[in-house]
């Protein structure tokens, strides 16, 4: 299979908004004025009580977290799963998801792989599958506070990668 050497067009990040890695994602793609959307539950609530007006994000109209897990994974081309360790929780959840619906994903272990060479491994996903657009998924700050920071750098360097075709090996170990 040949795989292209750039991405045709934007690469539109969706994600539920949950403090951490979905914040994250968010942010990375908000900070860099790319595409970025997604699917959140009723009332915008997060484990915070509500998520910001800045994450242009669409309510279900009925539904809680579960429902936003299976809406955005159901919408977006393919599934980044940040973890830390294990699955667990909503993060598993999205996985078993993926897995049921038979969706294309990819886990990343954020305490075994640097953010760097994450969008290295994830940017040949979203390549060899043709995606336009990527659901982000993963544990909530509560559960891992090192998500949201994690899942900026990793979004970030990953739309560098996929607009500067030129730093594709820059970041291999």
């Amino acid at each position: 299979m040949q795989v292209r050497q750039s991405h045709p067009s934007p690469l539109i990040i969706l994600s539920g908004g949950q403090t951490g890695v979905d914040r994250g994602a968010l942010d990375g793609a908000l900070d860099l004025g790319m595409p970025c959307g997604g699917w959140c539950p009723a009332g915008r609530v997060d484990e915070d009580g509500t998520i910001p007006d800045r994450y242009p994000l669409r309510e279900l109209p009925q539904g809680g977290y579960k429902a936003r897990t299976i809406r955005n994974l159901l919408e977006a081309d393919g599934t980044l799963i940040i973890y830390f360790g294990a699955l667990e929780g909503g993060t598993e959840l999205t996985a078993l998801r993926c897995i049921q619906h038979r969706r294309p994903y990819r886990l990343i272990d954020g305490w075994e792989i640097p953010p760097e060479r994450a969008a290295e491994m994830v940017r040949a996903f979203v390549m060899e599958s043709n995606l336009r657009s990527l659901n982000v998924a993963g544990p909530r700050a509560s559960r891992r506070p090192e998500g949201q920071a994690y899942a900026y750098e990793t979004v970030c360097c990953l739309l560098r990668l996929l607009n500067r075709p030129d730093l594709a090996g820059a970041f291999k170990q």
